[in-house]
């Protein structure tokens, strides 16, 4: 790429330095079991113009990849959020500096805010192992998930069942909540959390969401009414590799873990897997990239199995995928720049007093729109609605952070008719995770 610095991986660091530092971070890294992101930065970028734009995706296309987009470039008047390791950085940084990118550092060294997590979650765990219950102000492993799962059916057998949809790459199950009142014909409704597997707020969003419609039904008289003419299906994990793998390895982790003989990265965006507008705008082609889209549509079984079972099922009236750190409505087709016949409708819950300040993602947005557009591409016919938790203040992009996992029924911001729209993380807090149904309404 022309202006890039060139040279080797810390060129700054003398060769004692660099041995130093290496030697170092796998040794945590391996007494922690978790991969070392000693730092590492995250530097937001404001673009001035489309120019600007071009230049910092011509970052997201070097092979080996430098940085990893949080926020990726879209418009000029949105920033554009980076991770850069601390081998990368001073090259990356005289980029910025040369081409006359502004820049600023919005989080010094990930590593500090992940030991500090790590500690708070400990503690929790420790707490929760003391009182032998499920804590909903937690963040929770698969194994955690799967056996609340198979707990939470049992106890709500009289209107929740578990199905079992599909197998992941590395053959682990994929399970779905039903919620019905009887009958065979019913309508329904389609809830995935968790597809990006770093993006636990989703998963804790989804337990809440589920523990919140048994709680109510009977009592509210909007998800009564839902649950008497409608099913709800919902898929809490929808990437259970990727999810594991950033418990025990890399918490930064995204994508699956499917591997392809003759390629050296691993993993596939399964949110650019989908049929429609697949190697459209917002994919990539490079294997390497967190936006990797695939050798083809649905060729990840993650995907497969909620195409099949919704394809199978025949009557699914709408799609809901819940993702963070974004404030952003998401509707079909994102890959277009073609309005959709319904799109009047599909901007209802915009405007609303209860939403806060909203980006809507639609089928039309600019030509820059790159993040945007495809985003939202998706497999059927029915309404794939992406709500994009919100972050009020809170630095940390991907956070695991439990400061966030906390109740708010009596707040409505960034609520849009019984959504709630997270803070911009991945994983805020863990004691700052929010009440997704404060005010449910899932009226299709």
């Amino acid at each position: 790429m022309q202006g890039f610095p060139r040279g080797s991986v810390g060129r700054g660091l003398s060769p004692v330095d660099r041995q130093t530092l290496l030697v170092c971070s796998f040794v945590l890294a391996a007494a922690l079991g978790q991969m070392n992101f000693t730092g590492d930065q995250v530097l937001r970028v404001l673009a001035k113009n489309e120019k600007q734009l071009s230049l910092l995706r011509d970052l997201e296309g070097l092979k080996p990849q430098k940085v990893d987009f949080w926020r990726g470039p879209a418009r000029p008047s949105l920033p554009v959020d980076m991770r850069v390791p601390f081998s990368e950085l001073k090259d990356i940084k005289a980029y910025l500096q040369s081409h006359g990118l502004a820049y600023s550092i919005m989080i010094k060294d990930i590593q500090v805010l992940l030991d500090e997590e790590r500690e708070a979650m400990a503690k929790s765990r420790r707490l929760e192992r003391s009182t032998s219950g499920f804590s909903y102000s937690s963040y929770h492993t698969l194994e955690e998930i799967h056996t609340w799962i198979d707990n939470f059916v049992t106890d709500h057998s009289d209107i929740l069942s578990k199905i079992q949809i599909g197998h992941s790459f590395e053959n682990r199950s994929i399970l779905v909540l039903k919620f019905s009142t009887g009958g065979s014909q019913h309508p329904a409704i389609w809830i995935d959390t968790g597809i990006h597997s770093r993006e636990w707020i989703t998963h804790a969003t989804g337990i809440w969401t589920a523990r919140k419609i048994v709680n109510e039904y009977g009592k509210d008289r909007i998800v009564t009414d839902v649950l008497n003419a409608m099913d709800i299906f919902m898929e809490i994990v929808s990437n259970p590799d990727g999810f594991a793998y950033t418990h025990s390895m890399n918490c930064l982790w995204r994508k699956n873990k499917s591997s392809r003989p003759g390629i050296f990265c691993i993993g596939v965006d399964l949110n650019r897997n989908w049929k429609s507008g697949f190697g459209g705008n917002g994919s990539n082609n490079n294997p390497c990239s967190e936006t990797y889209h695939g050798p083809s549509p649905q060729s990840e079984p993650e995907v497969a199995a909620i195409v099949d079972f919704i394809t199978s099922h025949g009557n699914i009236k709408a799609l809901i995928s819940v993702h963070s750190y974004s404030q952003m409505l998401m509707y079909p087709y994102g890959h277009s720049l073609e309005p959709v016949s319904n799109q009047k409708e599909l901007m209802w819950p915009v405007g609303s007093l209860s939403t806060g300040p909203m980006t809507v993602a639609s089928s039309n947005p600019s030509p820059s729109s790159s993040v945007t557009r495809g985003t939202m591409a998706s497999c059927c016919q029915p309404h794939r609605l992406s709500p994009q938790p919100r972050r009020r203040g809170w630095p940390f992009g991907p956070s695991w952070s439990t400061r966030l996992i906390t109740p708010t029924d009596n707040t409505a911001e960034g609520r849009a008719r019984g959504f709630v729209f997270f803070p911009k993380a991945w994983a805020p807090p863990e004691t700052q995770v929010m009440d997704p149904f404060p005010t449910p309404a899932l009226t299709p």
